[in-house]
């Protein structure tokens, strides 16, 4: 990028331990992660982004002819591009239903917390904890929701499809890699709160964590196969900022609507 990625790359310092480098890879990973840095790049990932939609934005802003729109504006142009690239990607019954209405949403119409291919891509915190030797503990900001990723392999024959699935993790260096299978049906992130999209209870979803060299980012790489949704698989991407000063607050503010309007997202 140009000098104009440098302006709007403002640095958020964080309290990045220096013993950062050379843990064991769940000590690596461990901690309170939230909102992404406020980069180009962090800004448009803030729920979700595919490397076709940071192309596209990356295109404008090394484009001199737009040095003197804002930023918002291209950022809003990149992502239109990228839900249009998203819905190339859906199945044609999929595709009926994108972007998904947001006054359907059972989260909002029922405060029903999110499944697990929306909670991934949620915004805010993200806590990662080491519970014994055979399992961490994914715990999220928005609805203070849990997931649980087994360390040892195992894989129940039949496991009952439930909000977050079935997880199994494995480390590949300093990588986190997590299987999630028995997913069921439910909302994903398409990229955003005003693009989601549906899942069939088909939804396998492969996430790839790791930390920046510096240790003050956590990148995410999500693959999504589901043939019922998807032609071929999706790949989203999403980051974090470390911040270890940050806490988890129970989730109770919800409130059901009483009045709403489909077509108009509340």
């Amino acid at each position: 990028m140009r000098g104009r990625s440098a302006l709007l790359g403002l640095v958020l310092l964080a309290s990045i331990p220096a013993s950062a480098r050379g843990q064991a890879p769940a000590s690596r990973l461990e901690g309170m992660w939230s909102d992404p840095p406020v980069t180009p790049e962090g800004l448009f990932c803030f729920f979700a982004c595919t490397d076709a939609g940071l192309a596209r934005l990356n295109a404008l802003l090394d484009n001199p002819a737009n040095d003197a729109r804002p930023f918002q504006e291209l950022q809003n142009e990149a992502k239109q591009f990228e839900r249009q690239y998203i819905r190339d990607q859906l199945s044609p019954a999929a595709r009926k239903r994108y972007p998904f209405d947001p006054a359907e949403d059972p989260g909002f119409l029922r405060c029903e917390p999110w499944g697990m291919a929306r909670q991934i891509f949620a915004p805010h915190q993200l806590e990662i904890r080491q519970r014994g030797a055979d399992r961490l503990e994914l715990r999220y900001g928005e609805w203070d929701g849990r997931r649980t990723i087994y360390l040892d392999g195992r894989r129940p024959a039949a496991p009952a499809p439930s909000a977050m699935g079935h997880s199994v993790g494995r480390w590949e260096g300093d990588t986190l890699v997590v299987e999630s299978s028995a997913v069921a049906a439910n909302i994903i992130m398409l990229p955003d709160l005003n693009a989601m999209g549906e899942h069939s209870g088909e939804l396998r979803v492969v996430e790839r964590y790791t930390r920046s060299t510096d240790g003050g980012t956590l990148h995410l790489t999500a693959t999504l196969t589901d043939a019922r949704t998807f032609r071929q698989p999706l790949v989203l991407k999403k980051l974090w900022r470390w911040a270890p000063e940050q806490q988890i607050a129970p989730y109770d503010a919800c409130e059901r609507p009483t009045e709403f309007k489909k077509g108009v997202t509340p």
